[in-house]
């Protein structure tokens, strides 16, 4: 999952999930695990975010 953040950069992160996991849970996993480190605040927008089933 890609979520482009404020500093106009792409912070990438790998969420597990079961197979059937709705793509929204997905994007919220990764936004809280961004926002809980030290990087720019990503932005919320779940159209924005890069959603790509690795497996």
């Amino acid at each position: 999952m890609a979520l482009p953040a404020v500093d106009g950069r792409q912070y990438v992160y790998r969420v597990y999930a079961p197979e059937d996991a709705l793509p929204a849970d997905l994007f919220w996993d990764a936004w809280h695990c961004h926002d809980e480190s030290a990087h720019p605040r990503a932005w919320d927008l779940f159209d924005a975010a890069v959603i790509r089933h690795v497996g």
